[in-house]
């Protein structure tokens, strides 16, 4: 049949078109369909090949003549179709451009995250610099290249910020990777991959340690911060005498503390190992906290407490030691701590590393190695206390700032 042959068709029923055996025009209740007969391993099949005039004569044909060439090839049309099918079905629900899978990612993990503000500053560095160079790209199509073109207008400019954001897209990726959305080695990986591409960040932006205090300069830093009033400088004393984080001490609250056994217990969730830290208090610590205990007003909670009553806001420390021009920062204090361990006595390294919550270098150590040496560490944080500020003179700082003004 012609095209205008087939055109004028109206019966119903199968109507064979001819060009090729089997190809038929199935006319049934207003409908016009394309029917490709056939026999495969004896057994007859029908496949439809669309709707007419959707599909024209000539595509009917051309249609039906792939499928009798995969007959004679051994393959059922129909099962082959289906396979392709599937196939794109599968692709297609595997498909995952990058933004959905960091904001993926990152649903997964912010609830082991101990900052809250952590969550957004992966969304806001992957946003700002890999969003709009492969923001919209499928992950499994993510190549070197991509990432390089992120990372390289950075790199030397925003060093430390570039290798984070290298370090997350890696994250993403691996995930990417063990859902099954990618294969093949990561792109952002920097061990054997990048490092001989990008120059080393070590380098480029050399690590600056955080400014501290001389170990000499430590008790005139510490009369000078006593000898200001209020909560800042108050919490701040006590930062210096126990040798903690800042956020330890700023969400110190009353239940955590005992102060007829001098101890100071910091529950897990809020140290940065996420585990348990117990602070052996010197008795310079613990006359500061009866102090505080003295004056503190029903219902506060927190040690330290804020105009607000509630804890010391993070910039608290920060500022007080700017105002009064202290030429370093509150985590400072620790290594000024680890300088005066290190160098003026002859504790045991591990005593003084556990002063300082630090975690065990390696899991074979770890491994044997259960006890906090609790004991020694008292011995250490009170020597430590009385070289920041002697008992005698800790005493008379005291009796002169009983106010928790804040």
């Amino acid at each position: 049949m012609t095209a205008l042959e087939v055109s004028r068709l109206r019966g119903e029923g199968s109507h064979a078109v001819g060009g090729v055996s089997g190809l038929y025009l199935r006319i049934e209740g207003g409908s016009r369909t394309w029917v490709f007969r056939y026999v495969h391993m004896r057994q007859r099949r029908r496949m439809g090949l669309g709707s007419y005039p959707g599909v024209t004569l000539a595509a009917a044909r051309e249609a039906a003549r792939a499928a009798l060439g995969q007959r004679d090839a051994g393959t059922d049309p129909i099962k082959s179709r289906q396979d392709e099918r599937e196939a794109a079905r599968l692709a297609a629900a595997q498909r995952l451009e990058f933004d959905k899978a960091a904001d993926a990612f990152i649903a997964e993990h912010e609830s082991t995250w101990r900052n809250a503000k952590h969550a957004q500053q992966w969304r806001n560095t992957l946003t700002t610099y890999a969003s709009p160079h492969f923001g919209r790209l499928s992950v499994s199509e993510i190549e070197q290249s991509h990432v390089l073109r992120a990372l390289s207008p950075i790199w030397k400019i925003k060093t430390e910020t570039a290798t984070r954001v290298r370090g997350r897209i890696e994250q993403v990726l691996d995930w990417a990777t063990a859902h099954g959305h990618r294969s093949g080695p990561n792109p952002a990986r920097w061990r054997g991959q990048l490092e001989h591409i990008l120059a080393n960040p070590e380098k480029v932006a050399p690590v600056k340690h955080r400014a501290a205090v001389p170990v000499a300069d430590l008790p005139a830093a510490y009369r000078q911060i006593a000898a200001v009033d209020g909560q800042s400088a108050r919490a701040l004393c006590f930062l210096i005498l126990t040798a903690v984080r800042s956020g330890e001490v700023r969400g110190m609250v009353w239940s955590e503390v005992d102060l007829d056994a001098a101890l100071w217990v910091i529950p897990a969730a809020r140290m940065k190992a996420n585990r348990e830290h117990r602070v052996p208090l010197s008795r310079q610590a613990v006359a500061l906290l009866s102090t505080q205990g003295a004056a503190r007003e029903d219902l506060v909670e927190h040690v330290f407490p804020s105009n607000r009553k509630g804890p010391l806001s993070d910039m608290a420390f920060t500022a007080l030691m700017r105002r009064h021009e202290l030429a370093a920062v509150p985590h400072g204090f620790r290594s000024t701590f680890r300088d005066w361990a290190g160098e003026t006595t002859h504790h045991p390294r591990d005593a003084v590393e556990l002063c300082l919550a630090h975690t065990i270098d390696t899991k074979t150590e770890a491994a044997y190695r259960r006890g906090d040496m609790f004991e020694k560490r008292a011995v250490i944080m009170q020597e430590w206390a009385d070289y920041a500020c002697p008992l005698r003179s800790f005493m008379k700082q005291s009796s002169r700032t009983t106010s928790p003004a804040a």
